[in-house]
């Protein structure tokens, strides 16, 4: 679904809804209050936000993957698989295989995680993080949980998109949060904002809660696409994020076309929109995340853009990664 533009005002549909929001709230609530996390043994990462649509997890996981590699650690993804079969997703625990799964089977999210990072595809998140160790995890790192009880984190990580923040503060449906802003800030270690703070984000955290700035920059690929005719399509929880990037490395966009969060792409529907970009004399482009939900007959006629997330201070990360699992370990003794 696309996010309805009174997710960001207090107008009469978000009050209508309300009700209903609250009664979401109350469900999460007694939710973390009666279940007992589990810890597995290993550092468990989560990188969680507090809005429905897309905030910059998996970029985020993505960099936190990398740089663990780059110290030598074994880090191991961890996700339910959102868009996959099986209600919605794999249930799982599934190791991800990038040869012979597709995001009908393990989700979109799932198959850019494996790119980088062995990774799990599981409902039941404590049974996915053991059997990454079994398969020689050294960490884990969790795309989304941050509202899963089940498995004990020793890094929490919350993404906010910096052009949108919390946007009405209500519960869904009658906003975008998942969880009240109070509640989930009281289990976090560290705020990550992506891109310009246009919503005053930093008047509604505790003052000494870690900050840490971030943007997402095109790969080194992208240059091609520089005073090109581009025809943008993107299903993600933001498409407008994504049309501006392509902007802002100067591609010349002519048209967009926006479909609903992971949305499953028809063969028509490909054949359309590269049949109407060559009418503007254009090419096609979606996301990465966009491009992996296409078969691959139809990926040919598409490009895509990559987006890396580049931390303004990664030093800070680093040493919220070194020190917190210390901390956690030594307290368990």
């Amino acid at each position: 679904m696309r996010a309805p533009d009174f997710w960001q005002t207090d107008g009469a549909p978000a009050r209508l809804l309300d009700p209903i929001g609250r009664l979401y709230g109350l469900a999460g609530r007694l939710r973390q209050r009666l279940v007992t996390p589990t810890r597995v043994g290993i550092p468990v990462i989560c990188v969680g936000n507090l809005t429905a649509g897309g905030a910059g997890k998996t970029p985020t996981a993505l960099a936190i993957a990398r740089r663990l590699q780059a110290l030598g650690m074994v880090p191991h993804c961890l996700t339910r698989g959102y868009g996959g079969r099986g209600g919605g997703r794999a249930h799982g625990p599934l190791r991800v295989d990038t040869d012979t799964h597709d995001a009908l089977a393990v989700g979109d999210e799932a198959l850019l995680l494996a790119r980088a990072a062995p990774t799990w595809v599981s409902a039941d998140r404590v049974a996915g993080a053991r059997h990454a160790i079994g398969a020689g995890a050294s960490h884990i790192v969790m795309d989304d949980g941050l509202q899963n009880p089940h498995l004990a984190k020793d890094l929490t990580l919350l993404v906010v998109d910096g052009a949108v923040g919390f946007g009405n503060r209500r519960l869904l449906p009658a906003g975008p949060l998942r969880e009240p802003v109070d509640q989930a800030l009281a289990r976090i270690d560290a705020v990550i904002v992506i891109g310009e703070d246009r919503t005053g984000l930093d008047r509604l955290l505790p003052p000494g809660l870690t900050r840490l700035r971030a943007d997402l920059r095109p790969d080194g690929q992208s240059e091609h696409l520089r005073g090109r005719r581009v025809l943008a399509f993107a299903g993600i929880g933001r498409p407008e994020k994504f049309y501006e990037t392509l902007q802002q490395i100067g591609a010349n966009l002519v048209a967009t076309r926006s479909f609903p969060d992971h949305h499953p792409y028809r063969a028509s529907e490909i054949d359309g929109l590269v049949t109407e970009a060559r009418q503007f004399d254009a090419v096609c482009v979606t996301t990465e995340k966009d491009h992996v939900r296409l078969a691959p007959n139809l990926g040919k006629s598409v490009e895509k853009l990559a987006v890396h997330l580049q931390l303004e201070a990664p030093e800070k990360l680093d040493r919220l990664l070194a020190g917190r699992w210390s901390e956690n370990a030594a307290a368990a003794k």
